[in-house]
């Protein structure tokens, strides 16, 4: 039972104090007065429900309020701090809540300014923050962090990083957790079935049309992944001769731009962007199940050596994409040290892994961390960054207006 679910608390307040109006009758032992065992019985259960109330709401009870804002000075010019006016259960998240505040003047700025030190002094992941109708109320929607990382956590346009080509990839214990694919300039995400790793593709991809990038992605499952919507965003791929074609013109668009940055002196597109002109949209070219296109068992002749070539276009991309602009965004549930080439695969520095069994967690992390998440959380996954960051990655609504 998560404590922190406004239903959960009122039951349990609820049974307290009907526990409490027992005892204050029956305190009173055998008396005439009916009248004031039941009045004191009564009195002693609205006690109980309100003592129970304020235990139960720990840091979101009335007490703890104001002196955790004091603490991270959410208070207005009077000295005042918010007043939470509600606390109710959000029907469309796991876990969720809605916390309706008095806001007493304090602009919405300061609270979105404020939203980690919030987060952390209630215990909380907040995932959207919203002005109420009348102007006098903040509405923070969150989920329980339970000294952790949320179970579950749903994506506003709010998550969408700012920065050049900045991809957040979901929330760490530290906060945010982003890569930058200036930097890291190609990512590999492995998992098993249901681990959650098609939609944090997704939650990538559509990042990456959201900012601008030429977005194109390989889909051999007939569309039954990325519905008709993105058709409309991207170039979508169905079969592997429209594979070929692509991933041999992309490899030519990298030729192009060496020329070019190479003729004007520019070390990358952003410097050449800047500098120069603003010509070069970033690439993307994103692959589900990677590996089933890759594995040559029980192909043809003819289709392993199509195999072949596309490695090799991959390879290139893999090794020469990161200053010409042109990056990989690639999932699968089994890269087999087989199927993986070497080229690609030590070319990817970022590689994520979700739940997995220990010889996938191996292959994609270099160690058996992943096959260690629990199998009830969706979403989260282990990135090898930084020595090894568990993360939840963010639940993102489709183009189709299904969730992902």
């Amino acid at each position: 039972m998560h404590f922190q679910n406004p239903k959960n608390k009122q039951l349990v307040c609820l049974t307290l104090s009907f526990l409490g109006f027992v005892f204050g009758w029956k305190a009173m032992g055998d008396t005439p007065w009916e009248a004031v065992n039941v009045t004191l019985g009564i009195a002693v259960g609205i006690l109980t429900y309100f003592v129970a109330l304020t235990i139960a709401d720990g840091r979101l009870g009335p007490l703890s309020i104001h002196k955790n804002m004091e603490r991270i000075g959410m208070l207005n010019k009077a000295g005042e701090s918010p007043l939470l006016l509600a606390n109710r259960p959000d029907r469309k998240v796991k876990n969720g809540m809605v916390l309706t505040f008095s806001n007493r003047g304090i602009e919405r700025k300061i609270w979105e300014d404020k939203k980690e030190a919030l987060e952390a002094v209630f215990n909380i992941c907040i995932w959207k923050i919203k002005e109420g109708r009348n102007h006098h109320t903040i509405m923070v929607f969150a989920v329980p962090s339970n000294g952790g990382l949320p179970e579950m956590l749903p994506w506003t346009q709010d998550c969408l990083s700012h920065d050049d080509f900045v991809l957040v990839l979901g929330r760490a214990i530290q906060g945010v957790f982003s890569v930058n694919l200036a930097t890291i300039p190609h990512i590999l995400i492995g998992g098993s079935t249901g681990s959650g790793k098609s939609v944090l593709i997704k939650s990538l991809l559509i990042q990456c049309i959201q900012k601008g990038a030429s977005v194109y992605v390989a889909d051999f499952k007939g569309g039954v992944d990325y519905p008709r919507g993105w058709e409309d965003v991207c170039h979508m791929i169905f079969d592997v001769p429209t594979l070929l074609s692509t991933l041999k013109e992309l490899v030519g668009e990298l030729e192009i731009r060496k020329e070019e940055l190479r003729y004007s002196g520019c070390r990358n597109i952003h410097q050449y962007n800047t500098e120069i002109r603003d010509t070069f949209r970033r690439i993307i070219f994103g692959c589900d199940e990677v590996a089933e296109l890759l594995d040559p068992t029980g192909r043809s002749k003819a289709d392993k050596e199509q195999i072949e070539i596309i490695k090799g276009y991959l390879a290139t991309l893999a090794r020469q994409g990161r200053a010409m602009g042109i990056h990989l965004l690639l999932a699968t549930q089994r890269p087999d040290v087989k199927v993986m080439d070497g080229q690609i695969k030590n070319n990817i520095d970022c590689r994520i892994c979700g739940r997995a069994d220990l010889i996938l967690s191996q292959i994609i992390l270099d160690n058996g961390s992943a096959a260690e998440i629990p199998k009830d959380v969706p979403g989260r996954f282990i990135c090898n960054l930084d020595g090894g960051i568990e993360f939840q990655g963010y639940a993102i609504s489709d183009f189709g207006g299904g969730r992902a």
